[in-house]
């Protein structure tokens, strides 16, 4: 197969398992590892991309198309789809090379007859790609914003709700963003030691810069294949989104301490965790299948925590073993994603107004269990990488009233670099980063302390 096949290819499993695009591309990159970096890269960008801007590629297919894009065959709709994406969003690859392709693939895959419905269209939409015309955003300004941004109409309306315009637009805006790889460098390294590593890196072509939130998080930029970069198998850096960084910064982790992480693979936040212990006390990493498991002890492994112990574990099952154990207990549980779709694209085509309510359930029940395992006295550090005030503000309000915890103040836990509006949210104890108005994925983080003189496991009161 070509590489705009195997583009194709992982856009129908997609749409004949409703699967993840991230997991799928893996699977698929892995597969054709023999290939050049850049034809790798065409392959994840094309597929991104297209899967990203879909509803717009349908927007705009259906304004030149006579068959909409929903009555296409299924190849026929991928494979207009993908040439869609080229043609509008990627400018080194020639229309007329986009075109040609596209009628060969027709013809190999048995669609004969419509080479000239496919050629047609899409050099009409080449011709037409500078003066497209898209919903009237002082008529129809929600629509305008899911057309232009690809956000599911009902997920615009609700940010709007929530946000207001304005931020809605940041947000929506930020998810179609390339975004850069973030790492965690080891708060060990001296000052040359970090300059040596970083001259490594660029070196090897990477463009590094550095985050105004947090002086050890660093970007890279032309980052393909982490893995290979000079100090990764050293234990030098672990990648991690700020969001995450701040959460752990957040929970206050002094030496010593025994720190429970429930939720934990692929291990970002323990690992932190870990080093923020020094090499003393310990932190215990769960999470629900072994292949997750195994992917945190590899990180382990290769940063060097041995106060860190990774296993399987289901944190809706109660283990009176860890009643009451950890000084805090970091519980960063499922959610609806919505605050990293840029980093996800196909999460806004899963989630559904039913599974936003579902996902309170869940997350009620883990909680009810991190409840119980923090010592009196303790820290429960909630976080969500979602932007949803149901699953955020409202469940850790609903964790302060059903067990004996208090809001709690982080804000010298904290850096000074973050903007006045967050250091000001974080001095009542809870902190919703926004994409696009924040420089982060859109995370939410709440620190909870539990009420010295309560005693025995905590139990829901509702």
């Amino acid at each position: 197969m070509n590489l705009r096949e195997i583009i194709i290819e992982i856009l129908l499993e997609l749409e004949r398992t409703d699967g993840y695009l991230n997991l799928l591309l893996a699977d698929v990159l892995d597969k054709y590892d023999y290939l050049e970096p850049k034809e790798k890269a065409f392959i994840k960008r094309a597929a991104e991309g297209t899967v990203e801007r879909r509803i717009q590629l349908d927007y705009v297919l259906d304004g030149i198309s006579k068959v909409p894009v929903g009555k296409m065959k299924p190849f026929i709709r991928a494979l207009m789809r993908m040439s869609a994406y080229q043609i509008l969003f990627m400018e080194a690859v020639p229309d007329a090379a986009v075109c040609n392709e596209a009628v060969k693939l027709a013809k190999k895959r048995k669609f004969a007859s419509l080479q000239g419905y496919v050629n047609g269209v899409l050099r009409n939409l080449s011709r037409r790609k500078e003066t497209l015309v898209y919903p009237d955003a002082e008529k129809e300004p929600i629509l305008a914003l899911s057309v232009r941004y690809s956000m599911p109409l009902w997920l615009t309306e609700f940010f709007e709700h929530i946000y207001g315009r304005e931020i809605t637009e940041k947000m929506l805006s930020a998810f179609l963003e390339r975004r850069p790889v973030t790492v965690r460098l080891e708060e060990t390294l001296s000052e040359q030691e970090r300059k040596n590593l970083i001259s490594a890196w660029e070196k090897k072509g990477v463009a590094v810069s550095g985050h105004p939130y947090l002086s050890y998080a660093v970007r890279l930029e032309k980052a393909e294949g982490i893995r290979h970069l000079p100090g990764y198998e050293e234990g030098l850096f672990a990648v991690q989104d700020v969001s995450s960084m701040l959460a752990v910064e957040a929970a206050g982790i002094m030496p010593g301490q025994t720190v429970l992480d429930l939720c934990a693979a692929p291990g970002g936040k323990s690992l932190h965790a870990a080093a923020k212990l020094g090499g003393t006390g310990k932190v215990l990493s769960y999470d629900l299948t072994e292949a997750k498991r195994s992917r945190m002890e590899e990180n382990r492994r290769r940063m060097g925590r041995d106060n860190m112990e990774t296993a399987v574990g289901d944190a809706r099952v109660f283990r009176e073993e860890l009643c009451q154990s950890a000084d805090v207990v970091l519980a960063d549980v499922p959610c609806s994603g919505l605050g990293v779709i840029g980093r996800k694209p196909d999460i806004k085509y899963h989630v559904s107004e039913q599974s936003l309510k579902e996902i309170t359930t869940l997350q009620k029940e883990i909680l009810q269990n991190a409840a119980a395992y923090v010592k009196p006295g303790g820290i429960l550090l909630y976080s969500t990488c979602t932007v949803n005030p149901q699953e955020n503000e409202a469940m850790a309000e609903w964790l302060c009233r059903a067990f004996p915890f208090v809001q709690e103040g982080m804000g010298t836990c904290l850096p000074e670099g973050l903007p006045g509006e967050l250091r000001e949210a974080a001095g009542k104890g809870m902190v919703q980063l926004l994409p696009g108005v924040h420089e982060t994925d859109g995370f939410f983080f709440a620190r909870l302390r539990r009420v010295e003189n309560s005693s025995g496991p905590a139990q829901s009161g509702g």
